[in-house]
């Protein structure tokens, strides 16, 4: 080691070494930058950050500092929403962070928080965002986010689907019991190894029964969309133990048990799915299927819906 200009001379003879008693200099290593926690439940730190975000903005507008539960109105339910309390504020979803006006018929595209009769504050969702929309699952999964950042813990799932099977006929509502992701992609990231089991809360199911005793059960597949299911798919489904398919609720699903939230599913089937309707002519052909045809019973059904959904909030909120 070299010596120090500021200790010794150097000689002409054999270098020198430092006194015996003089520090050893220690080479420093700088300090290793701290690891960042990782964002909640395994979304993205934007993702999460979106979602507080999206809070702020509906407690400032509502004059709330919270929610009991928040219900998403899928396809055929937007009808409920007049009956879910006293309405405190409706904001269009394109002015709050994240969410996006709806591009599909039978959304309202906004948000709005009521109040139960016994008090309660509630999230209404009617600005879900498909995984077919392309805005990546991030923003399928925003909403769930967002009513878990204002404190939710009970999060009520509808939607509009096919059955697979003749036991439920277009215009029955299905608790869901179960899921099957048939999307090929999860809304956590990283080592986030959520139990699924009892994914849809069975103290939730038995209170729907309380309510409505006569409520089937059966199981959800999600596909991508946006197309609908080929009738090979739904006999793939069927075989796989489906009895409804769709186009949502089971990524927000995933994302709401990652949470920490109880889950009910609640499907309106709207339609036989593909290979499923009875031949309607000579050919042996079924009528193809429409997002016409999903609207139409939607409405036809909206009275009983609305009923439904409120005694359940009721419940369980």
């Amino acid at each position: 080691m070299a010596a120090s200009p500021d200790s010794l001379e150097p000689t002409a003879s054999a270098p020198t070494s430092p006194a015996a008693d003089a520090p050893v200099p220690v080479p420093r290593t700088p300090d290793a930058p701290a690891t960042p926690a990782p964002p909640a439940a395994g979304a993205t730190d934007d993702g999460a950050a979106l979602a507080r975000a999206a809070a702020d903005r509906i407690r400032r507008a509502a004059g709330v500092d919270r929610v009991a539960a928040a219900v998403v109105l899928g396809s055929g339910w937007g009808a409920a929403a007049s009956r879910l309390g006293e309405t405190l504020v409706t904001l269009d979803a394109g002015d709050v962070p994240g969410f996006h006006a709806s591009g599909v018929p039978g959304h309202a595209g906004t948000l709005a928080v009521s109040r139960l009769a016994d008090g309660r504050v509630l999230l209404q969702i009617a600005a879900r965002t498909h995984l077919y929309e392309g805005r990546g699952v991030d923003a399928v999964v925003h909403g769930v986010r967002t009513a878990a950042a204002l404190g939710a813990r009970t999060l009520v799932l509808t939607n509009g689907c096919g059955s697979t099977t003749p036991r439920l006929r277009p215009g029955t509502p299905v608790l869901i019991a179960d899921h099957i992701n048939l999307t090929g992609i999860s809304p956590l990231c990283g080592p986030r190894f959520v139990s699924m089991s009892d994914a849809y809360a069975p103290r939730l199911r038995a209170l729907a029964r309380e309510v409505r005793p006569e409520l089937p059960e059966g199981v959800y597949a999600q596909f991508r969309g946006p197309q609908y299911e080929t009738p090979a798919e739904v006999r793939m489904a069927r075989a796989l133990g489906a009895d409804l398919v769709g186009m949502s609720t089971a990524l927000e699903t995933v994302a709401a048990r990652a949470l920490g939230l109880d889950v009910l599913g609640l499907s309106l089937v709207t339609n036989a799915a593909a290979g499923c309707a009875p031949a309607e002519d000579a050919s042996g052909e079924a009528a193809p299927l429409s997002h016409a045809e999903v609207l139409a019973t939607g409405r036809n059904a909206a009275p009983m819906l609305a009923e439904l959904l409120a005694d359940l909030m009721e419940k369980i909120a």
